[in-house]
């Protein structure tokens, strides 16, 4: 009896955690910039991820396998963040995003004042290069 209803659980969390990555990847087909895709990238990968391996850990019903378990989720747990903070900077810097759907843009003058450092450094410090970084 105990084991239908570890199977049960371990089968619904296999399901959510599949819809969840489904989710994600759906996300990042649909969604129309690169900040929204990133987030769709994340959120449900992260907890999709979870998911499947409490399924996993349940299924295989040893408790050796559940710091390996968690490991491979708190890596993903950290990083996932960290690498998403990083495209966004990065697609933020090269102009792969929508402005316009962005309702405050509290990194524009932190980088107007990088580019106009840089240019100054390299000696280009112009008004038409001033311009070219403030939109």
């Amino acid at each position: 009896m105990l084991d239908t209803i570890i199977d049960v659980i371990a089968s619904i969390f296999m399901i959510l955690g599949c819809l969840m990555s489904l989710a994600a990847g759906i996300g990042m087909l649909r969604f129309p910039d690169l900040l929204s895709r990133m987030h769709a990238a994340t959120k449900p990968q992260v907890l999709g991820l979870f998911l499947l391996l409490a399924a996993l850990g349940l299924e295989l019903r040893s408790w050796v396998i559940v710091p390996v378990l968690a490991l491979a989720w708190i890596v993903q747990l950290l990083t996932a963040p960290v690498s998403a903070h990083m495209v966004g900077r990065a697609g933020y810097r090269t102009r792969h995003l929508k402005r316009e759907t962005l309702l405050t843009d509290e990194l524009a003058t932190v980088v107007a004042a990088a580019a106009a450092r840089e240019r100054k450094e390299n000696g280009e410090d112009t008004e038409s290069n001033r311009a070219d970084f403030i939109d």
